[in-house]
């Protein structure tokens, strides 16, 4: 495991490149190098680079090869007319801590390479001559970039194309600029987590959107600033996918801008929308699709959103789909729903629970009465959650690793576990929703019953409720059903 060193300004070809003292002066340099797993090349610090880092070998899961930056001062910058970081079929590389500006073509580009991290690199400018992404993969696999920034590009933030295993985490993008621009798209990709990043396309000179997922398969977007844009996410046709808990705003400009659409361009199958402040534009989500196309939209479930400042409704299905829309909170003088008169009368997107409030923030300020029992889970750590004769496990099988989402289309208070990417209980747990209350399962497997006084029938004894259990991978249909059934005693609790 060797660590090469590069200065642009004291180093030489000519050296060994193996100290900081004798540090090498080009990439190209590098380039010519056979590097094995576990070998670093550190960019001196100040060093400036003008032409194109080609990555020609591969690290090992265990020693990857790190491209990283050494010293004080600004990190080191590459240019090129070319690519800044270019690399086909390598594998198991960690790229960090340098600055890519004022390229020709993208910033990083990979191209059937499998386990590449990118963190802490700054990415400015890119695309100038052929309006490529500035963060490019295709074809790969386990790809991750992480705390990066990425400003003023021409074409999309980050361009992602058939990639198995993507992770986006906690980047900044501003102004991706150009025509076809998205400050993310995504093709053809699968097990997708988009998490914690700000993205803003306010001032880009696009007309389209913030985040395109084209054909997604396993995706979860979560926790997201969002804002600007002809859109705010895109996810018009895929399967399994989450959209939870993001702040989308500031879309305008056409009379169609959404913050959440899908549906449009293939079917669309088990989408859950829910916990994201959605406000400050024109629709809200969107189910459509154009005129005589037979996609199929099933099992859309937008619940627990909050939606406000929108010129248009926060829920329009003008298309065939079944799903429901519940739970969501919508502030006066934003209309709650436009709905076709033919998918209304078919029954198969249910409306209910939806609460019009004066002032948002208010009400997401007031305390809710409610009155809960905790009871304990088995102290077994390998138990996700546990009652009765229900057991959910952390397990390998692709039956049982999932998030619990609401009620399914049967509409017989059956859950349906499925499978997002490699989560076992999401963040917030698993929530079961009941005639009188609800069962809540924390990621630590504690369960909370509960109960909504306002719903118990006004009369002395008891009452119960049940919840069947099902698992459901979304391929094979396997089911571990259970029922959970809850005595209520109504006797001094009405009083």
């Amino acid at each position: 495991m060797t660590v090469y060193y590069v200065n642009s300004a004291t180093g030489s070809d000519r050296n060994s490149g193996t100290a900081q003292k004798s540090a090498f002066e080009t990439l190209s340099k590098v380039e010519s190098l056979k590097l094995k797993p576990g070998d670093s090349v550190l960019l001196a610090k100040g060093s400036v680079f003008n032409e194109q880092f080609d990555i020609k070998y591969s690290g090992s899961e265990s020693a990857p090869i790190k491209i990283g930056s050494y010293g004080t001062g600004a990190a080191p910058v590459i240019h090129s007319s070319g690519d800044g970081i270019h690399s086909l079929y390598a594998s198991n590389i960690v790229i960090e801590n340098l600055k890519i500006s004022n390229t020709g073509g993208a910033g990083i580009y990979g191209g059937s390479v499998t386990n590449w991290t990118v963190r802490d690199v700054e990415i400015a400018k890119t695309g100038l001559s052929e309006n490529a992404g500035a963060v490019t993969f295709r074809s790969s696999k386990n790809v991750t970039v992480e705390d990066s920034k990425i400003s003023g590009v021409k074409g999309d933030g980050f361009w992602i194309e058939k990639v198995a295993g993507v992770k986006l985490l906690n980047n900044t993008v501003t102004s991706a600029s150009g025509s076809t621009a998205d400050a993310v798209q995504m093709n053809d990709s699968s097990n997708i987590l988009i998490k914690g990043n700000h993205l803003d396309q306010t001032h880009a000179s696009s007309p389209k959107g913030v985040i395109a997922l084209v054909r997604p398969t396993n995706a979860v977007v979560e926790d997201n600033v969002i804002t600007g844009g002809g859109f705010g996410i895109s996810a018009q046709a895929g399967k399994n996918v989450a959209i939870r808990d993001n702040d989308i705003s500031g879309y305008h400009g056409y009379s169609w801008s959404f913050a959440v659409g899908l549906g449009d361009q293939g079917n669309a199958r088990d989408y859950d929308i829910s916990g994201n402040h959605i406000h400050d534009g024109a629709w809200g989500v969107a189910v459509s699709g154009p005129i005589g196309a037979s996609y199929s939209r099933t099992n859309i479930k937008v619940h627990d959103n909050v939606f406000d400042d929108l010129s248009q409704a926060a829920l329009k299905v003008d298309r065939p789909a079944s799903g429901s829309f519940t739970n969501n909170t919508i502030e006066t003088g934003t209309k709650a729903t436009s709905i076709s008169p033919a998918i209304a009368d078919a029954h198969t997107f249910t409306v209910k629970g939806n609460h019009t409030v004066a002032n948002v923030e208010t009400a997401l300020a007031s305390p809710v009465a409610k009155t809960a029992a905790v009871m304990e889970a088995s102290a077994d750590p390998a138990v996700i959650a546990v009652h009765d004769n229900l057991k959910i496990f952390t397990d390998t099988g692709d039956a049982h690793r999932g998030n619990l989402l609401e009620n399914d289309s049967s509409d017989n208070d059956t859950l349906v576990l499925r499978r997002f990417g490699e989560e076992t209980v999401g963040k917030h747990g698993l929530t079961l929703t009941g005639e009188y209350g609800e069962i809540h399962v924390d990621r630590e497997g504690n369960y909370a019953y509960t109960l909504d006084e306002t719903k118990l029938p006004d009369h002395s004894g008891h009452v119960s409720e049940s919840f069947s259990y099902g698992i459901n991978d979304g391929s094979s249909h396997h089911s571990d059903g259970d029922t959970l059934t809850v005595f209520i005693h109504l006797d001094g609790l009405l009083s």
